[in-house]
């Protein structure tokens, strides 16, 4: 009814007079506006709002009161494809920089020639429980040639070297999340100094500024430095331009040796007031009133080549992209990086209580959460961290994803090459790309994982006379797909693994284009190479063999020797499981291949079950076998739990057989790395525990937490921040089950407190706000318009909705 309608009918049915008559209207006003806002009708809003909003976030950052000494103390800024790290110091500045492509080695068919022809032994003897022989053979056999990566590298430093060495006061060093800035402040002989630093998406660099409030006051000295493999020269008065080419040095375990990736940086340096002169290769700055640095680089690295590409000249790159940005103010710079940032950075907002802790630096209230402590604001503050440093590392214009630093490297050899690592890092470091509300991080993910399927349908086939693609438990730029390192890194479900953060992002966006033309692709060829490489075993059961679950070892029944390899690992079989239901889902969708669907179908009933050991634990192999370390880091024998949805309260025997796997896990030390820890509360949030997941959250940050709040293995690896922030949301809510569920694991230390922003299957993204340890309410917006399951504690509610509205509900959901 029409409030004209409304008014028209009080008319007609009220004999009364004329005041009474406008008092009734005022009454229906009245009425009308306490139904739109949501009071006397709450499940639905007159005016849906915008998806997504943009939040306040402005008081979300890490602040200092003293210089970075350490790396690990630096903070980084990032745009996907470039990076730095800025270490805020005074009189010797030092931003370190990052280029996304810029690695050591080139492309090699690594895949052992040998492998095929001896598959078929393998898999006898690990069938008899010949583990030994086996493992001997597939040493001499399976072992990548060659066996290792060579790694990603620092692309150098700019140092700012000033003239003063005067004492210094009301230092401050901040990094704004929502901004995405970094500034560093202090007073020297009265003169206050600004220095702001940013990584711009929208125009492809690294922005430095400096300012003073005293005219004249800027001076200083600018180098672009790199120890290895690169020259810089001046050209100009006011330009630093560096090139260079990586010389990997003969080292036959990791690869062809020579010339390899080219490279280029270019800096100019633009003041006003004063003047700017070069020195060798050094710029001089005197007397300015500002200046502002650009930096942009580039490689020929080629992404649909996985590889260099001689076509592609790095410092004309860098011509272009400085060209187009020297036009433009600083004032017009900075709007445009903040704008793109805030556009992804403030669709999420996260307050979990009051924290005594707030206006301490950060380094301070890390230090007594970490001597026992407890900060919620701290908590709420590592969550958006996290999100920050994805954003950071994996989106446009990068074409690369996060690798395990990111994309912050200050190394020529970093620890594990800092690889994409395939048996759970890069598939952590996209766990709250979705649910956190950046989908667009998932792009250079995804399109990776496209043109790597040509070098791993060449291992598919070389190594294993099988169709499909797939990949072993790294891999790097250049597309190694064969077998690395040592026995450890035969596995072969590694790319089956690695197509859930596809299938996740369908899940959550509902774009059909993208399930049709990158997702589905990725995930049928990874299923045909699983259907070809099953095998039955004596039982009639289908199995992977050789396998491997990830980095752990078991002890052989009265031998007391420890092996790795195996055959149907229950990690393999829950993969398996998930690929082919995920594809089965897709197919239906699509209404495509409905013949290959048939053929997953029949192997999944064939497939063995996950089973529960004597001692009441998830069986991490198809025997019962004694673990070699009962506390070991992974525990992918849990995948089903999480991030999959094999282990849940539906399967109560598998449900609390997890509670235990985890509780002897923790006894004996496991959780001693950071990713380790964090997948820790994951488990936990799925267990719906929240006071263990809250503990684990703690644990994360007063054990394996720097400084700068990176995550530490040690060393630094980024995945346990991305990690730890995907487990806080899973606190909050989950939609793995077909339905939202609400505060699933909701600790009592937060008391109070409100999310907006976080998302869910199905295209939904919903905001909350709870008191007491309750829910006060919930806004649903739906995305997609698909029907909505809802429920909290024992309460479930259905709505069927309709895209682009928001469904406003109270703690009881009505």
């Amino acid at each position: 009814m029409t409030f004209n309608n409304l008014l028209i009918n009080i008319n007609k049915k009220m004999h009364i007079s004329k005041k009474a008559k406008n008092f009734a209207v005022k009454i229906s006003f009245l009425i009308l506006l306490l139904v739109c806002v949501g009071i006397l009708n709450p499940g639905f809003q007159c005016q849906p709002y915008k998806s997504p909003l943009l939040y306040d976030n402005s008081n979300l950052k890490l602040w200092y009161k003293k210089p970075a000494q350490k790396w690990t103390e630096a903070l980084p800024v990032g745009n996907g494809r470039l990076g730095a790290m800025v270490f805020g110091k005074v009189y010797y500045e030092r931003i370190q920089l990052n280029e996304e492509s810029l690695w050591a080695g080139s492309p090699v068919n690594n895949n052992n020639p040998e492998a095929l022809k001896n598959l078929r032994a393998i898999q006898e003897l690990l069938l008899q429980e010949k583990n030994k022989e086996a493992h001997e053979l597939v040493s001499k056999t399976f072992i990548g040639t060659p066996p290792r990566i060579r790694s990603y590298q620092t692309l150098g430093d700019i140092l700012l070297t000033l003239d003063s060495t005067s004492a210094i006061k009301d230092y401050r060093r901040e990094l704004f999340l929502e901004s995405g800035l970094c500034r560093i402040t202090y007073v020297c002989e009265g003169v206050q100094y600004s220095r702001e630093v940013f990584v711009s998406a929208p125009d492809n660099i690294i922005v430095i500024r400096l300012t003073a409030d005293k005219s004249g006051a800027i001076n200083t000295s600018i180098q672009l430095i790199r120890d290895k493999d690169a020259q810089v020269r001046a050209e100009g008065n006011n330009r630093l331009v560096m090139t260079g080419q990586i010389i990997d040095e003969p080292d036959p375990l990791h690869g062809p040796d020579g010339p390899h990736m080219k490279f280029a940086a270019r800096l100019i340096a633009l003041n006003d007031g004063g003047n700017v002169h070069a020195a060798g290769d050094t710029l001089i700055v005197r007397g300015a009133n500002s200046l502002t640095l650009l930096l942009t680089a580039a490689t020929d690295y080629c992404l649909e080549k996985l590889n260099f590409d001689r076509s592609i000249n790095p410092e004309n790159i860098c011509k272009e992209i400085l060209a187009r940005a020297e036009k433009k103010s600083f004032e017009k710079l900075k709007k445009n990086h903040i704008e793109e940032h805030r556009s992804l950075f403030s669709r999420m907002q996260l307050n979990l209580g009051k924290s005594p802790l707030f206006n301490l630096p950060t380094d301070e209230r890390l230090n007594a959460v970490q001597e026992g402590e407890e900060d919620p604001g701290l908590i709420a503050l590592y969550f958006q961290y996290g999100r920050y440093l994805l954003m950071g590392s994996s989106r446009r214009p990068g074409v690369l994803p996060a690798n395990l630093q990111g994309i912050w490297n200050e190394h020529f050899k970093a620890p594990w090459n800092s690889d994409f690592h395939t048996n759970i890092n890069l598939q952590m470091n996209y766990w709250p790309a979705e649910v956190c509300n950046l989908p667009e991080t998932v792009t250079p993910l995804t399109d990776f994982l496209n043109i790597l399927r040509i070098p791993g349908r060449v291992t598919s086939k070389e190594m294993y006379g099988a169709g499909g693609w797939t990949l072993h438990h790294l891999t790097d730029p250049f597309g190694r797909t064969g077998v690395a390192d040592g026995p450890w890194g035969v596995t072969p479900l590694n790319g089956p693994w690695m197509t859930f953060p596809l299938w996740r992002h369908y899940e959550f966006t509902g774009d059909q284009a993208y399930l049709r033309e990158k997702a589905y692709p990725v995930m049928k060829g990874s299923a045909q190479f699983v259907l070809d490489f099953l095998i039955e075993d004596k039982e009639g059961h289908l199995i992977t063999a050789p396998s491997h679950s990830p980095e752990n070892q078991f002890i052989l029944p009265g031998t007391g020797e420890r092996f790795t390899l195996t055959y149907a690992t229950t990690t393999d079989i829950q993969i398996i499981k998930a690929l082919f239901s995920n594809c089965i889902a897709a197919g239906e969708i699509q209404n495509v291949d409905s013949e290959f669907m048939t053929k997953l179908k029949a192997a999944l009933q064939k497939l063995p079950s996950i089973q529960i050991g004597k001692d009441g634990t998830i069986q991490e192999w198809i025997e019962d076998y004694e673990e070699a370390e009962p506390g070991h880091r992974h525990m992918s024998h849990l995948l089903g739990l999480y991030p999959l949805a094999q282990i849940t309260p539906r399967t109560p025997e598998l449900f609390q057989a997890a509670k235990n796997t985890i509780q002897k896990r923790l006894q004996h030390g496991g959780g001693h790395t950071g990713w380790s820890r964090a997948w820790i509360i994951n488990f936990f949030a799925r267990l719906l525990d929240g006071e263990k997941a809250y503990e684990n959250v703690l644990a994360l940050l007063r054990k394996s937490t720097l400084p700068n709040l990176f995550d530490n293995h040690p060393p630094f690896q980024i995945d346990g921040n991305f990690g730890g922030a995907a487990g806080i949301a899973e606190m909050l809510l989950q939609s793995h089950g077909g339905e939202i569920v609400l505060l699933p694991a909701l600790p009592e230390a937060w008391q109070e407190g409100n999310i907006k922003g976080l998302c869910a299957r199905g295209g939904f993204e919903t905001d909350m706000t709870w008191k007491d340890g309750v829910l006060s309410e919930v806004k649903i917006y739906s995305k997609q318009g698909n029907p909505c399951l809802i429920k909290y504690r024992d309460k479930i509610i259905k709505i069927e909705t309709k895209k682009g509205e928001t469904y406003t509900l109270s703690g009881e959901l009505k």
